[in-house]
Parts: C-alpha cells; structure tokens; sequence
C-alpha cells in the first residue's frame, strides 16, 4: 500500500502534462472495470501506446481499477441487464450480434456491457476532474512541500544530488 502511494505521488510530482496523466487514468478506467479479454482493450492499449500518456500512471490506474472493480460487478451487472433488455433497445443489439466482430465483444455479457456503459460515461468527467485536480495538487500542495525547510534541507544534501545525476542518465 505505501509503495503504490509513493508511486502516485511519483505520478503527480512528474513533469509531464496533467492531461497526459489524466488520460493514462481514464485509459485505465476502461480497461481496469471491463473484463481484460474483450476486444475494446486492445483498442483501448493500442490507444495508450500511440498516444503520449503516462504509463506509469496508466499501470498503477489499471491496478487501482481492478481492484475496484471487483466491488462494482455487482453494479455492472445490474446496469449490463438493464440495458440488455430494455425493449427499446432490442433490435440493436440483434443487429449488432449479427454483426461478426461485436460477436467477439462479447457485449451480450452483462458485466461487460455494464462496465463498458459504466467507463464510457464516467470518462470525460473523470479526465476533468482528474486534470483539474492535479493541476490544484501541482499549484498548492507541491508549491507549500517544496517551499517546507524539510524539503530544501533534503534538496541541498548529497543524497539529492546523486539522484539527480542518475535520473539524468534515464534522458
């Protein structure tokens, strides 16, 4: 548990993007609610490596999620059923079984259609509030733990300046 918070705080206290670490999260929401084999991973990862996201972020979202998830089934249950018997609904999804590659999706699952329903709505709002808090946490919080004695103590001993040089050579 203490190193998956000293990995978050890692995450956060990097200078890459907001939007870049909110993304790997979002990306990772997807993948960590859905059931791993269904086709909208592959997607979903294809998406994570073309596009410039955090990775790290990316990994430790999807372990977060996971777990997460396993709570929610019940939910995603629910919400799959529902969805898979509305009345309304039921000539699109004959029409999409019919159809050979959403076959492969898997969606008549009611896991996997409430958990893919589920990510898809909780996205943007989640890359939002993931963005917008991150920049807060970056402007006030980082700013007050740099500013602290601690900090400027551990910055000027030795110990801090060979990190510094190996984490140099990473580029």
């Amino acid at each position: 548990m203490i190193r998956m918070i000293a990995k978050l705080l890692k995450v956060l206290n990097t200078e890459s993007e907001p939007g870049q670490v909110s993304l790997a999260f979002c990306f990772a929401m997807v993948i960590g609610f859905t059931p791993l084999y269904s086709l909208h991973n592959v997607i979903v990862i294809l998406l994570v490596l073309l596009l410039k996201v955090n990775l790290s972020a990316f990994l430790l979202g999807w372990a977060f999620f996971s777990g997460l998830a396993y709570l929610l089934d019940p939910l995603f249950h629910h919400i799959g059923l529902g969805l898979l018997t509305a009345s309304s609904l039921e000539g699109l999804w004959t029409a999409l079984y019919n159809i050979t590659i959403f076959r492969l999706e898997n969606f008549n699952n009611t896991i996997v259609m409430g958990s893919l329903f589920v990510s898809v709505v909780l996205f943007v709002p989640l890359y939002v509030l993931l963005n917008l808090g991150i920049r807060k946490y970056r402007e006030h919080i980082l700013a007050w733990v740099q500013k602290t004695r601690f900090m400027q103590a551990f910055k000027a001993s030795k110990l801090y300046s060979a990190y510094q040089t190996v984490s140099g050579w990473r580029g």
